[in-house]
């Protein structure tokens, strides 16, 4: 049996219980703000006026949801920080680290130590592209044996096109000294005219090659830079996690596609951020292979 609408239903049927239940269903906002129009509702008679049968507040029936908001506090909205907090001087480049250690043994009694820090302060910001070489002959036994595949020429050709395309002032291009790296830097080089091209002898401490080449800009660098570096997979997830200060074992973890682009940001203070791991969307996905 139907009965009318009294009214307060009347009053707020076609506005406010209309927005409610719009929330109620996910099509207006966060369930924190259903709380507050329920109980705005409520107290404006909209449903329904009066205490239900059992004594009990309509408002109650909404227990559950305002027991699924948390007091809004800044700690509940920060991530708590798990494991060891970030090491700025991770590459042992810091400026007040530098002041304060050997360097300040040396230091004249008449230079100003707060001068001296600043002119070791880093002033631009690094970017480093990690190339990962394309697909090459798998079946090679020697390193000259190993040279790039028909699909692995055409994976270089893309990954050109790409950085050519992000419209970058590359510095540098450094490549791993082994053929399928040399080789897909070669044809990389051929798309980024005036790049100055270099090779890096591989050596059997892949913590060096890091120290060496992963680190925050020299106080005399003015401007901010980007550089590339084609290496290998095992190089670029051990840099990866290394820079990110990641457990070591994570880089067993992490996937890469030939020719794909890690991107790599070093700010002045040292914070690291990765932008891209192993982007490959530029490539069709008949071209993707990850030998």
């Amino acid at each position: 049996m139907k009965r009318s609408l009294g009214r307060a239903e009347q009053r707020c049927m076609p506005g406010l219980v209309e927005r409610t239940l719009k929330l109620l269903c996910g099509l207006a906002g966060g369930s924190a703000v259903i709380v507050v129009a329920a109980a705005a509702a409520e107290s404006r008679g909209c449903f329904g006026g009066g205490q239900p049968r059992d004594g009990t507040s309509v408002w109650s029936r909404f227990t559950v949801i305002k027991a699924a908001q948390p007091a809004w506090t800044p700690s509940t909205h920060t991530p708590a920080p798990s494991g060891h907090s970030w090491d700025f001087n991770w590459d042992k480049r810091d400026p007040s680290a530098l002041v304060n250690g050997k360097k300040k043994e040396k230091q004249s009694v008449t230079e100003d130590p707060s001068s001296e820090q600043e002119n070791n302060k880093p002033k631009a910001t690094r970017n480093i592209l990690l190339i990962r070489h394309s697909q090459y002959n798998l079946s090679g036994v020697t390193d000259k044996e190993r040279f790039l595949t028909p699909l692995g020429r055409e994976q270089a050709e893309l990954t050109g096109q790409r950085l050519a395309a992000l419209g970058l002032k590359y510095d540098l291009l450094i490549h791993s000294s082994m053929s399928r790296a040399t080789e897909t830097a070669s044809i990389i080089s051929k798309h980024l005219p005036g790049v100055d091209l270099q090779y890096h002898e591989d050596g059997a401490r892949i913590e060096a090659a890091f120290r060496r080449y992963i680190h925050r800009a020299e106080p005399s660098q003015k401007e901010d830079s980007y550089e590339i570096i084609v290496c290998h997979a095992n190089v670029i997830r051990y840099f990866v996690c290394r820079a990110l200060q990641f457990p070591p074992e994570g880089w067993l973890r992490m996937g890469l596609n030939n020719g794909s682009i890690t991107w790599l940001t070093i700010r002045p203070s040292g914070r690291v951020a990765l932008r891209t791991l192993g982007d490959s969307g530029f490539m069709p996905p008949d071209k993707l292979t990850r030998t």
